[in-house]
């Protein structure tokens, strides 16, 4: 991930008694370096607003804004596709997270809290946020999932109801009728 100027803080070096305001806004060449990344086209716009603010004598706040505007591409014809995006964000840095060493975990009800790091990237935060955020399937207007049949000539194609495990059993009951008759 690229590392942003200023992104960087050291929580211990933070003021105790206020919250610390941030405002990250990478640059076309950072947003270019970024869109790789995620698996995206491109981003146009990005920026990242907020503060962090102390919780008791050793755990941080974190509240923000994510607005952005991401190129994808289409998942059904590749074309671009244009999404804005508009989060609010909030995480909670805690001292005293109990650490876990099973194999399997149970996902917490509050997937906001983390553990207290020495120092936060916000640029790394801003980035996983706007993974989260993205579009999975994104569509170009008017793109649709039709149905495409395509077959040896002088052969019947098979569509999608003929994969299906009883539309055999409709054949062999016409079958049967026929020879009934």
């Amino acid at each position: 991930m690229p590392q942003l100027p200023k992104s960087l803080l050291r929580l211990a070096d933070l003021a105790t008694r206020k919250p610390t305001a941030f405002d990250l806004s990478p640059t076309a060449d950072e947003r270019k370096a970024i869109a790789p990344e995620l698996g995206i086209v491109g981003i146009k716009k990005l920026r990242f607003t907020g503060a962090l603010a102390p919780q008791g004598r050793h755990d941080w706040s974190l509240t923000a804004d994510l607005g952005a505007t991401v190129v994808q591409e289409c998942v059904v014809t590749l074309d671009p596709v244009t999404t804005r995006i508009d989060e609010e964000l909030t995480r909670s840095y805690v001292a005293d997270m109990p650490e876990i060493e099973a194999s399997e975990v149970e996902m917490p009800v509050d997937d906001t809290v983390e553990a207290l790091p020495e120092t936060l990237d916000l640029a790394q935060v801003m980035i996983e946020a706007l993974t989260l955020a993205l579009p999975l399937y994104p569509r170009a207007k008017g793109a649709d999932l039709s149905q495409a049949v395509f077959t040896e000539p002088g052969v019947a194609p098979m569509t999608d109801d003929d994969a299906k495990p009883f539309a055999g059993l409709g054949a062999l009951r016409e079958r049967l009728e026929n020879k009934d008759k």
